[in-house]
């Protein structure tokens, strides 16, 4: 199958186009820089250089390769993770899922694509007892921040989906971890900040985050090649607060206890998103994945050597 992959470099775009290639899949990887084209070429699959927020460009492209399938990846979020650099960079990643995916979807749409893929949330969910399905809503009325991620995740959903003449999959993923994300354990900017005792418990603890290994996210879109069009949890098995996995990855990394922070404090320093984070967050299931997608998730790597050292 030819497969387009728009944001081919991110997090996931690497491991994705790794696995599609290993597959016997054609690949054209869609970048913004000729650094990023380049380094598509160098792993064999065909790197195209295009701006999505160009609208003529993305469709002269698209029109040209006319792939069987567009995988859209978009973002365009900050290197080091932090409440003042993700704020800072929330109307360009906004922007760039929007318009940018807009122009990829309408390119695709028109170059006769059989099969459309996007990049949504499985972590900004709405408030509930028990772990979110699909059918559950998005954290519409969270702070304002998670808020206004989910309504751009939900108008993101409801453009590829809506879409009459091109059958759509959106992938609610969890929080990756693994190489080149921001849990990466040796560069990722999480990591350093643990280690820096820069990275606190705040409050309660009991926001529940949902992860997922980036190649185990690869794995799961490939599958959505062929499985039917709709929405997809694709998180791992191993939902847990804050206060569990924080001091979990701070002993798995090496590094310090994880400091505790009040909710009031957190609230000054580093704003209510990360309040809401850390205290108010929803996990989410992939029962619906397991069963028609065949996903098979790893364990969460520093869970699991904690349980292993505890016994």
């Amino acid at each position: 199958m030819k497969v387009l992959v728009a944001g081919a470099t991110g997090a996931i775009g690497h491991p994705l186009v790794s696995a599609l290639m290993a597959a016997g899949h054609e690949v054209i990887g869609m970048s913004n820089s000729e650094n990023g084209a380049l380094s598509l070429r160098e792993k064999g699959a065909d790197g195209e250089l295009a701006n999505a927020l160009d609208e003529n460009a993305v469709l002269a492209l698209v029109k040209r390769v006319r792939p069987d399938a567009v995988i859209e990846e978009l973002t365009s979020l900050p290197k080091r993770y932090t409440p003042e650099e993700m704020r800072a960079a929330a109307d360009r990643d906004r922007n760039l899922r929007l318009i940018g995916g807009r122009n990829v979807h309408n390119a695709a749409r028109a170059a006769g694509a059989r099969r459309y893929i996007v990049q949504s949330t499985g972590f900004f969910y709405g408030p509930g007892e028990d772990l979110a399905t699909e059918k559950d809503a998005l954290a519409v009325n969270a702070s304002p921040g998670v808020a206004g991620s989910a309504r751009t995740y939900m108008q993101i959903e409801e453009r590829v989906l809506g879409a009459r003449d091109l059958p759509g999959v959106a992938l609610r993923y969890g929080f990756f971890y693994g190489p080149g994300t921001y849990h990466d354990p040796i560069h990722g900017s999480v990591s350093d900040q643990v280690r820096e005792q820069a990275y606190p418990v705040i409050g309660s603890g009991r926001g529940v985050f949902s992860f997922v290994h980036v190649e185990d996210a690869a794995a799961a879109t490939m599958a959505t090649l062929e499985s039917d069009p709709g929405v997809y949890n694709v998180v791992d098995d191993d939902p847990s607060e804050m206060g569990v996995w924080l001091p979990a990855f701070a002993r798995f990394l090496g590094a310090p206890e994880p400091p505790h922070l009040s909710e009031q404090d957190a609230l000054q320093k580093a704003g209510a998103d990360a309040v809401y984070y850390a205290t108010r967050l929803r996990g989410a299931s992939n029962g619906l994945a397991k069963r028609k997608l065949g996903f098979a998730p790893r364990r969460l790597e520093w869970l699991s050597k904690s349980k292993a050292a505890a016994r």
